[in-house]
């Protein structure tokens, strides 16, 4: 990930996205739209942007995807590559906005972000999932895990490709913030939000 130069002036990339000259609150953030190539995500106001997935990535997500589907209960669905209000700060502050690969959020969230044209909140999400890539180890382990758990989101799984393929399921423990489980290779189970069960070994295959 790559945090964009801020400006006096404001600038445009070779596809003509302006980058802003100034730090932005999420608002401001919705509103300024995607460039034409990777996605941005959100830090204390900069923008932070992001390659496009590489093809493992996504072959990796879309499998998840599919196992999921079938042991979601009715009131939760699974959304994926989605912009997530953390609401770190007050609306109107350099703000905080994450992407992550997949969200597990009520589905009562999603028809209201589909009538009103909003972002997800953070506690409109139950689970949130990143995959991690080579270059986002340290992003998804240690930033995102600070910023997840300091968002009240209850559950977060870091989904790791490296041979062998695992799973670090990280729950909610209070003033602790997340409290890591091992990780798990092979199969992964948990009671907790939702009986699941994933089989690890076929995400890549």
């Amino acid at each position: 990930m790559t945090a964009l130069p801020h400006s006096t002036t404001g600038s445009h990339g070779e596809s003509g996205w302006a980058v802003p000259d100034h730090l932005l609150s999420v608002a401001e953030y919705a509103a300024l739209g995607e460039p034409d190539s990777g996605f941005t995500e959100l830090v204390e106001g900069r923008l932070v942007m992001s390659p496009s997935p590489k093809r493992r990535h996504n072959k990796a997500l879309y499998a998840l995807a599919r196992q999921l589907e079938s042991q979601l209960p009715d009131h939760l669905e699974f959304v994926q590559d989605i912009d997530v209000d953390l609401g770190l700060v007050p609306p109107g502050e350099p703000g905080f906005a994450r992407r992550p690969d997949l969200i597990i959020a009520l589905r009562e969230a999603g028809e209201r972000i589909d009538e009103d044209d909003t972002m997800y909140h953070a506690d409109d999400v139950v689970v949130v999932v990143e995959i991690v890539s080579p270059g986002s180890k340290r992003t998804d382990y240690v930033t995102k895990h600070g910023e997840y758990a300091d968002a009240g989101i209850p559950h977060y799984w870091i989904v790791d490709l490296s041979e062998p393929v695992s799973l670090v399921a990280c729950h909610q423990a209070g003033e602790l913030g997340y409290q890591d489980a091992p990780a798990m290779t092979g199969e992964f189970a948990a009671a907790e939000p939702f009986p699941v069960k994933l089989e690890l070994d076929r995400l890549l295959t």
